[in-house]
This record gives C-alpha cells, sequence and structure tokens, in this order.
C-alpha cells in the first residue's frame, strides 16, 4: 500500500514552520466547533455488566455527545486459537448501535498464541504479533462483524509499548498489512494509526514513529493521524512555556502540510487519583481533574484537530493501574465525579456549536490571560479566559454579562455604566453577552 518514494521528513518540513519561543495566549479557533462531533469519549463497555454500562451511556447522552473509542484486547477475545470469545462484546455493540453512536474501535495486544515472544522472555502481549497477517485478518473479521464501526484504528501507543523495543518500520507493515484487509473487506472504511503516545516521540530510536510513516506515504494513503497529547497541565508539561500549545500545533501543521488530512486526539485526560504511587502524573484530586480538563478543552478547540477523545467516560476496576482506575468522568456506579459535573455546566452554557469571533476590547489584562472568544448560533457572545496571576480586568463598552463559573455551577450578572469588570481565577470561566 505505501510506496517506497520517501518524502521530506516531518522535522524537516516543520523547521521551515515557525516555532515560537512562546505561544499566544490570545488564540482563535481554525472553523466553528459542534461538540457532538469534535468531542468523543473512550469506553470500554463490554468489561462492565450490561446493567452498568446502559447507566454510562445515559450519562454520555446526557452530555450531548456521541463519539466513542472502544478498546478491545486481543487476548481477551481470542484467549487461545480459534477460540473467539465475542458475546459481551456483540452485546456492547449492539448497545451503540441502537443508540446511534458513532465508533472509533481499535484492537491492541497480542494473543498468547500469535506474540513474538523471544526464547525465555515472559509473556506479554505487548510484544508484536510474529504475523502480521494473523492481527490483519482478526481485524478484518471484526470489520465484518460490526459493520456499526465507523471508524478502526490499528493497535495503541506502540511508539512506547512494544517489546523489546519500538519499531518504526515493523509497525508501518503492521498498518499496511491490516488496512489493506479491512479495506479488501470494507472498501473505503476509515481506518486510522494507533494512537501514539504523547506526540509520538519513541523510547529508544531518535524522532517521531509519526515522521517515520510520512516518509512511508502516510500522508498519500488517506489514513486519520492519531496521539495522545498527556501533559502535567493543561497548558502542557510546563505551564509557563504552554509546551502543549507550541508541541500541538507544530505537530499538527506538520501532518497537515504533508498530506495527512484528519489528525484525531484519540487519549487525553487527567486522572483524579489521590493515593498510591505516583505514576508520571500529579496528584490533583477530582476537583484538579475538572479544571484541568475544561482547560484543555478549551485549548483544543482553537488548534488543528478534527476529532478528540477524552480519557475516560467512567473509572476502571483494580485490573487497571492505581492512576489509570480514576480517569473516568462518571465512578464505578456510574455516579457523575466533578469533571462530568463541569463538562455539562460547559455545554450547557456553551450550546451545542460555537463559532469563532474576535475577543473582547480589554483593560489591564493580565500577560498570562488566556483569552478564547466564540459566538453562538443566536448572535450572543462567549467568551472563554482564565489567568494565574491576574486579580480583575475590565472590558470598557460592555454594560451588562453573565459569567459562568463551570466549576462551581454558578453565575454571576455583572453591570457597570463605563464597563464591566471582570474577576480572574486560575480555572477556566465564561462570560456571556
Amino acid at each position: 500500500m505505501y510506496t517506497l518514494r520517501r518524502s521530506r521528513s516531518l522535522l524537516l518540513v516543520l523547521a521551515c514552520l515557525a516555532w515560537p519561543a512562546l505561544a499566544d495566549n490570545n488564540l482563535r479557533a481554525p472553523r466553528p466547533v459542534v461538540w457532538k462531533d469534535f468531542l468523543g469519549v473512550n469506553a470500554q463497555f463490554q468489561y462492565f455488566s450490561p446493567s452498568v454500562y446502559q447507566k454510562q451511556m445515559d450519562r454520555l447522552d446526557a452530555l450531548g455527545l456521541n463519539w466513542v473509542r472502544l478498546s478491545i484486547h486481543w487476548a481477551m477475545i481470542e484467549p487461545s486459537e480459534n477460540d473467539l470469545q465475542l458475546n459481551a462484546l456483540d452485546g456492547a455493540m449492539t448497545a451503540m448501535q441502537s443508540r446511534h453512536y458513532n465508533i472509533l474501535a481499535y484492537m491492541v495486544g497480542s494473543a498468547p498464541f500469535a506474540a513474538n515472544i523471544p526464547p525465555g522472555a515472559a509473556p506479554s502481549d505487548q510484544y508484536p504479533p510474529k504475523d502480521f497477517n494473523v492481527f490483519a485478518q482478526r481485524m478484518r473479521m471484526l470489520a465484518q462483524r460490526y459493520p456499526q464501526v465507523n471508524t478502526w484504528q490499528v493497535w495503541n501507543e506502540p511508539n512506547i509499548v512494544w517489546l523489546p523495543k519500538e519499531d518504526p518500520a515493523a509497525y508501518d507493515r503492521l498498518l499496511e498489512t491490516t488496512t489493506s484487509a479491512i479495506r479488501s473487506a470494507i472498501p473505503g472504511k476509515p481506518v486510522a494509526t494507533a494512537g501514539m503516545a504523547y506526540y509520538s516521540q519513541m523510547r529508544n530510536t531518535p524522532g517521531l514513529m509519526l515522521e517515520d510513516l510520512l516518509e512511508q506515504g502516510l500522508g498519500n494513503e488517506n489514513l486519520i493521524a492519531a496521539y495522545h497529547p498527556y501533559s502535567e497541565y493543561p497548558e502542557g508539561d510546563d505551564a509557563t512555556a504552554k509546551d502543549f500549545l507550541v508541541r500541538g500545533n507544530f505537530l499538527n501543521s506538520g501532518l497537515h502540510s504533508q498530506g495527512v488530512q484528519q489528525v484525531w486526539a484519540t487519549e487525553w485526560g487527567w486522572s483524579s487519583y489521590t493515593s498510591g504511587e505516583r505514576e508520571m502524573q500529579a496528584m490533583i484530586g477530582v476537583n484538579g481533574q475538572a479544571d484541568y480538563t475544561l482547560r484543555r478543552l478549551a485549548l483544543m478547540a482553537t488548534m488543528d484537530y478534527q476529532r478528540i477523545f477524552l480519557f475516560n467516560l467512567s473509572d476502571l476496576d483494580a485490573r487497571a493501574s492505581n492512576r489509570d482506575q480514576s480517569y473516568g468522568l462518571v465512578d464505578l456506579a456510574s455516579d457523575p465525579k466533578p469533571v462530568y459535573a463541569a463538562l455539562k455546566h460547559f455545554f450547557d452554557v456553551t450550546g451545542p456549536s460555537l463559532a469563532p469571533a474576535d475577543p473582547p476590547q480589554l483593560n489591564n489584562a493580565p500577560s498570562d490571560l488566556y483569552s478564547i472568544a466564540w459566538t453562538r448560533p443566536d448572535g450572543s457572545h462567549v467568551w472563554m479566559f482564565w489567568s494565574a496571576s491576574g486579580a480583575s480586568l475590565q472590558i470598557p463598552g460592555l454594560n451588562a454579562a453573565a459569567l459562568y463559573d463551570p466549576l462551581a455551577a454558578t453565575r454571576t450578572d455583572l453591570s457597570g455604566q463605563q464597563g464591566v469588570s471582570v474577576p480572574l481565577k486560575t480555572s477556566l470561566q465564561l462570560l456571556v453577552w
């Protein structure tokens, strides 16, 4: 499928673009956003009982969202060769179809009989398959069995999880083989690369795995490019450097410039865990999770992503790591966590869609103010903002507005003959007029 001709290196292409030392805080989206088309969630419905995942789906429906990214672990659906155990997956797929969800599904891990485990090594599903055709045929079977799946994704985070080390050329062959198998059965079926961890950096190999895929023709193959921009803070690993905006915009621009039409962030989010061993993320608790999620969502809506998927719809049980058990919008009983309530309030204020707009004129705005302006379909204005240093600012010429704090679920009516004075917080607020 891929040609042998080599395109220019992604890094070379991106080096030709402006690489700002510091991203601008005054942001404007490249296009309107429709939340139900732009924002999806990761889910693992088949690992819960139907009564539980139906409650999870009810919560998702109440948010007005309908894109779901479903994980399928090969070892769990085929514990031994040709022993396919699909009843639970069948039920979850039928339930999603009945709710008219758009589905992105991926299969990850090597079944025990298929893993390319070196002699003497401990068993692990993180070894790639020894025969890529076997993996491809299983994904072809799933694609035929579940036509309701809109898009299939090939593996997950091979840039950091493959043993004994990442192998960009081998993953490219797996992607090629699997895409060909799926499309031979269902012509034109959308296929996505694995969601690469972070910005597709690799543990032992210099460069980016997405760069290697571009060099093998990714931009010419009508594939969706995907990665997982996790970071310590909403603004990046170094909030003052705003490295999420710099890296994300840089990578997205390079991918699009080389012919990739769709760039999806198929995982992002924060755990609400508060105890146990620290796992590469600070313990911010349920309130921090809500705060960080809203700020990151506001930023991502201004960037050139075509779709993003929050991790995760529900908390997970003890089969997941201590940290990974607590990424959910809802808990194990499907009850809303503060992050769910904050998103619900956020969507209640913004409405289902927004169009980019110019920000209001501001007086006394601090240098670290994040400012994102939108217009609702009814013509009213929505301004999203936050600052770590400022106490307040003034908007001259605006005599009345409603200030919303989605974390506290409050509304405050502001007014002033000479303009309104707006209090600032480190968390996201919305001003509507």
